[in-house]
Order: structure tokens, then C-alpha cells, then sequence
């Protein structure tokens, strides 16, 4: 399976959870914005980027920069803090989702090891956003501050 398709299958399975959830779902044209979705929360936007986590040495990964590529090189690029609100990380093989924050998302360098394995003495720091959805509910009630 190549990296567009397993995009689009986690795009559609983060709708899917959202629109389960009651989130009401945007979806905007095209692929030149930074985020992939936008829910509405009682007026607020919310901007989520989807990412989708493959497994690689005992741990699923997902890497927190942006990927452009041509026919001719690929360019990785981090994000900026106004790309988007949330990223949501889809692993495929568990149907599993984490709802990380831009702010939590962005600390990491270039990659999120996400441990699905209950051997580990302490959990992840990673751990507390899987299957939070809450956090996207909170985050729409926050006071918006003028620059």
C-alpha cells in the first residue's frame, strides 16, 4: 500500500470516528491547506491535521513533519504553530487514534513513538493522548486571545 493511500484510508477513518463521536466534520477542497479537517464546536474551528502511524521496531511511528514530494525529490518541513489546532494519529492495524494538541505535537523532533505494548514499566509520554477526544471538546471552550 503506498503513503497516499494509507493517508486517505486514515482521513476517512478519523471522519468516520468524528462524525460518531457528534463532531460536526469539514472538509475543505482540494490539498493546499495544512490541515486535512475542520470540526465545528459550537462555532469554533477546530483544524486537525491526520496522520497515519506505521509500525517499525516494536512500536507504532508517525512522523511530525510535513512531506512534500515531486517526481524528482521529497522535502520534509516542520510545522508552523498556525498550520492547525490538533493532529489525529491513526493506527490502521488497531483502529486506534491519539488526539495530540499542536502544542504537545510540535515538541517532538521528527517522529512520535506510539507503544501499544503493556511490557513497559512506565507509559509514554504519548500515552495520554490515546483515544482523547475530549481534549478537542476543551480546547473549543477556551477563551480565543487577541494578538
Amino acid at each position: 500500500m503506498d503513503t497516499k493511500l494509507k493517508a486517505d484510508i486514515a482521513e476517512s477513518a478519523v471522519i468516520t470516528a468524528l462524525l460518531k463521536k457528534g463532531f460536526r466534520v469539514l472538509k475543505p477542497v482540494g490539498d493546499r491547506l495544512p490541515y486535512d479537517v475542520a470540526i465545528d464546536v459550537n462555532g469554533r474551528l477546530i483544524r486537525i491535521q491526520v496522520k497515519s502511524a506505521w509500525y517499525y521496531n516494536g512500536s507504532y511511528t508517525v512522523d511530525t513533519r510535513r512531506t512534500k514530494t515531486n517526481r524528482r525529490y521529497m522535502r520534509r518541513a516542520y510545522y508552523d504553530e498556525d498550520d492547525f489546532d490538533f493532529a489525529v494519529v491513526y493506527i490502521d492495524r488497531l483502529n486506534v487514534f491519539y488526539v495530540i494538541p499542536l502544542s504537545a505535537f510540535s515538541t517532538y523532533k521528527s517522529g512520535i513513538a506510539l507503544v501499544e505494548s503493556a511490557k513497559r514499566q512506565r507509559k509514554p509520554r504519548s500515552a495520554m493522548y490515546r483515544e482523547n477526544w475530549d481534549l478537542l471538546s476543551a480546547w473549543a471552550v477556551q477563551p480565543v486571545t487577541a494578538e
